[in-house]
């Protein structure tokens, strides 16, 4: 094998290894934070683990992109829950439009040392929301703060969680039908 040829298939399988990685980075960033709560990523659980005796407070934060055409907002601003026990909050999105438009939410949850102790166990944000023109929907989310939270120096000793969700349309083009 010539040197030439040598050089060219390393630099084929260079090509190919870094393309491949290129695709598989967003699914693996996903994955990453999933299993550490880097920068605020929420937990999925089926069941909450039950109470134990600390309770912290959750504020909830709703938004929509912008020309949306959407008003999005908690029904109550915060809740103050038991660590371990099952919470539930719930959100309201009303399409003030002519059009249907199909939404989907993003989520993150502040301070962000406490995304790998905040769980969810049902949420809207798992699917598209669509709404008819002048439609209104109530949506839950239903979750827990893992007690774990009170055995790490980072996030023991915080009081308040916020949780965000912003609302993006799902396609433009659609949405304007």
């Amino acid at each position: 094998m010539t040197r030439n040829t040598r050089t060219a298939l390393l630099a084929l399988l260079g090509v190919c290894f870094m393309t491949g990685l290129g695709w598989a980075s967003v699914p693996l960033y996903r994955m990453f934070c999933q299993a550490t709560g880097l920068n605020g990523t929420t937990q999925r659980a089926k069941v909450a683990p039950g109470a134990v005796d600390h309770k912290i407070r959750v504020d909830f934060d709703a938004n929509v992109a912008p020309h949306m055409g959407w008003k999005f907002m908690p029904e109550s601003p915060s809740d103050t829950v038991d660590v371990g026990a099952r919470d539930m909050a719930f959100f309201t999105a009303t399409n003030t439009t002519d059009h249907t438009i199909t939404g989907s939410a993003t989520f993150n949850v502040t301070p962000y040392q406490v995304g790998k102790y905040f769980t969810k166990i049902q949420c809207f944000c798992f699917t598209q929301q669509t709404l008819k023109p002048g439609e209104t929907a109530r949506m839950p989310v239903i979750f827990f703060v893992d007690p774990k939270i009170l055995a790490d120096p980072d996030a023991n000793d915080v009081q308040t969680i916020t949780l965000s969700y912003t609302f993006y349309p799902v396609d433009s083009a659609k949405t304007k039908s």
